[in-house]
């Protein structure tokens, strides 16, 4: 029997309605994936000074439980803690962290270059390696001037001076001139982003934590009414998650790079200190940080002969022990749940498609997908769950 015409309209109109929302649900995902793309370095700026916010949040409600008070109260004398902490840390290890970080780099620079060299004569092609790229213009112009001083090599030459003339050239001066402007622009503009990048984050953490009920609120009234329900008990997991992770990993930092720096100093490393702040501020990173790390303890401790660097690689492997099977078990079990490789894989993923950020970011940000999947599973076994004791 043939459909009636009142039958056949609205199954075009609902064909024709659906095709509309899929079209335009489609452009909207590609209109903000570009968009996360070409903006990603802001995205993941602001989302740090989320993480800023969520750990002083948290700071304040351990305040709380500890002292009581208001809030606002709370939130300024953890500031104020925090402040006084780094402030002391520059004021009594500020010089030594200037001194031990220049010698630091010039440390590595040596290494690289032994590393490189020790290859060569081994008969293994360097070229597979951007060595280049890892040494810096300092240490190439030291190459240069070390290249004229040794009798019997020869460096490249620009044109040159005449004898009888104690004077350069119109064109040496100029071109002098424009490199020192061009090298004072570079660190300038470098050192106002960083800072700058300091500042917004400092400011967003702030603001996130002195009034975090105003962006709850205002987060779930962006949400459809009838999803409220649900989208509130996701982003106070989120928040619990986050939470309960970075204070974990704030002692985590903590003890790595106290560690780490009491055993290089018994060791006899002379940029200890240094070495000690950079390994606990990369344990923020899981896995890629503490290789990044150990590779960097290693080749510091080198320049002071092979027993430091087998003290040093034993120590690292000592530091990774304790951060892996002690710290993490004990502190984050509470916290995440995430398999080591799928871990190490998304870090990868995110740090190939958007640099730096991606990889220091990856950690929270599988988090949160990973409560948000968590919570989907839930309302899938609840409504199985509910379909058999229908059918029972």
């Amino acid at each position: 029997m043939a459909l009636s015409t009142d039958t056949k309209a609205p199954s075009r109109s609902d064909l024709a309605w659906a095709i509309s929302v899929g079209g335009i649900a489609t452009v909207a995902f590609t209109i903000f994936v570009v968009f996360a793309w070409y903006f990603s370095a802001t995205l993941f700026l602001i989302f740090a000074g989320i993480l800023l916010g969520v750990a002083l949040n948290a700071l304040t409600e351990l305040a709380g439980r500890v002292m009581g008070g208001p809030q606002p109260i709370r939130l300024a004398l953890v500031c104020v803690v925090l402040a006084g902490l780094l402030g002391g840390l520059l004021y009594l290890g500020g010089a030594t962290i200037a001194t031990q970080a220049k010698t630091l780099s010039g440390t590595l620079k040596s290494q690289v270059v032994n590393v490189k060299t020790y290859l060569e004569q081994h008969g293994v092609d360097t070229s597979y390696f951007d060595f280049n790229a890892i040494l810096s213009e300092d240490l190439k112009d030291d190459t240069k001037t070390t290249a004229n001083e040794i009798p019997g090599t020869i460096a490249p030459t620009t044109a040159p001076i005449p004898r009888n003339s104690n004077m350069p050239s119109a064109g040496t001066i100029a071109s002098s001139g424009g490199a020192i402007v061009t090298q004072t622009l570079k660190i300038l503009l470098g050192t106002v982003g960083a800072v700058g990048n300091f500042f917004i984050v400092l400011f967003l953490g702030l603001a996130f934590a002195a009034q975090p009920g105003v962006y709850r609120r205002g987060l779930l009234q962006l949400t459809p009414r009838k999803y409220r329900g649900p989208a509130t008990i996701v982003v106070d997991r989120i928040s619990d998650t986050l939470q309960r992770w970075l204070i974990a990993q704030i002692i985590t930092m903590l003890v790595v790079g106290s560690v780490t720096w009491l055993g290089l100093k018994l060791i006899g490393i002379p940029s200890s200190f240094i070495l000690g702040v950079q390994a606990g501020l990369l344990a923020f990173i899981p896995t890629v940080g503490a290789l990044l790390g150990g590779l960097i303890v290693v080749l510091a401790s080198l320049a002071s002969g092979w027993f430091a660097g087998v003290s040093a690689f034993v120590l690292f492997l000592g530091v990774h022990a304790l951060e892996s099977y002690i710290l993490t078990p004990i502190l984050q079990r509470q916290a995440l749940d995430i398999p080591p490789a799928t871990l190490f894989a998304f870090q990868i993923t995110l740090g190939v498609v958007f640099g730096v950020w991606g990889l220091a970011l990856a950690l929270p940000v599988l988090a949160i997908v990973k409560v948000v999947i968590d919570f989907l599973r839930e309302d899938d076994a609840d409504e199985i769950d509910a379909q058999d004791a229908v059918a029972a």
